[in-house]
């Protein structure tokens, strides 16, 4: 039986119904999609301009707050919007466009969270060869390898929920359109389908983690043989970087290790994974970062000097 696609537009319903609540997320919301923006140009300004930040460990903290950045952006801005207006809708198209820019970023994070890993496991079991193994070449290979892997994996997710039919239903219980809810409103039996998903996005989800897990505690037991100073500083760059999987990888492979269904939870995982993580990943990198606070110290003194040479000349000598 054939389905013809009649739905032109889907209704989201939000994170409340309560006009009172709506008002106080909206706020909320934006304060930290502005954090967010802010925190993350901030670190990749900061290694551009700084050049004691020229480690590939810094190559990669700056992608990957770009790549926050823009999955961020992807999803907050509509949400935000929608808090202020009544009716809640976007244009089928419209759905499809932050569908496959979400998991084009997520898939390529992803990646760079292994590479970055990687990265660390060269730095801190093989010092002396580090510069000749994370040269230049390797280190753009490994970049192109992340965006290559982040937009195969979302052209197959977003070519499997393209290709269905909405012909009936069309209210998402969710603020932002994502697979499992679309999978949801189909009007087709959608059940290869969400193996596939589940194969090529919590399969994967789930393996990276635990080679994650894996990687860093290999990398951790190595310490043993460092001093005290070059440990302590290699402890807790490895769990800056720890928190940020785990931050990352938990709420994905709750979303989308599992079979195709929705559960109320799921808002609340979406959000970790779109706003609070986001967010989190500047602060986690530069409140444990030695090196990129004092770099950020340096660069936005002398800015400010700058600045105030140029409209006080005759009070700064």
């Amino acid at each position: 039986m054939e389905y013809s696609n009649n739905v032109t537009e889907f209704v989201l319903l939000g994170l409340t119904q309560s006009p009172e609540g709506q008002k106080v997320l909206f706020v909320a919301f934006l304060l930290i999609y502005i954090v967010t923006v802010v925190g993350n140009l901030l670190i990749i300004v900061t290694i551009i301009a700084s050049q004691s930040l020229g480690a590939p460990m810094y190559f990669f903290l700056a992608y990957l707050s770009f790549i926050d950045t823009v999955y961020s952006t992807a999803i907050a801005p509509k949400m935000i919007v929608d808090l202020v207006y009544e009716k809640k809708t976007i244009s089928f198209h419209a759905c499809m466009t932050p569908v496959f820019i979400d998991h084009l970023f997520a898939g390529a994070e992803v990646i760079l969270l292994v590479v970055m890993a990687y990265d660390r496991y060269v730095a801190i079991c093989k010092p002396l060869h580090y510069l000749i193994i994370m040269n230049q070449q390797v280190c753009v290979v490994m970049l192109l390898v992340t965006w290559t892997g982040g937009f195969l994996h979302s052209l197959v997710q977003f070519l499997c929920i393209y290709q269905l039919p909405f012909c009936g239903p069309n209210v998402i219980d969710n603020f932002v359109c994502d697979m499992y809810p679309l999978l949801k409103l189909a009007c087709t039996n959608t059940y290869l389908v969400g193996l596939s998903m589940i194969a090529n996005g919590g399969a994967i989800c789930t393996v990276i983690f635990f080679i994650l897990l894996v990687s860093y505690g290999v990398i951790l037991y190595s310490l043993k043989t460092q001093g005290l100073e070059g440990k302590s500083k290699a402890f807790y760059t490895c769990a800056s970087h720890m928190t940020v999987v785990i931050l990352f990888f938990v709420p994905c492979i709750f979303l989308y290790a599992r079979p195709n269904s929705t559960f109320p939870i799921d808002k609340s995982m979406t959000l970790v994974l779109t706003f609070i993580t986001p967010m989190l990943n500047p602060l986690i990198y530069t409140l444990r970062n030695t090196e990129m606070k004092n770099a950020m110290r340096k660069l936005w003194s002398k800015n400010v000097t700058l600045v105030g040479r140029r409209l006080y000349p005759s009070c700064i000598t």
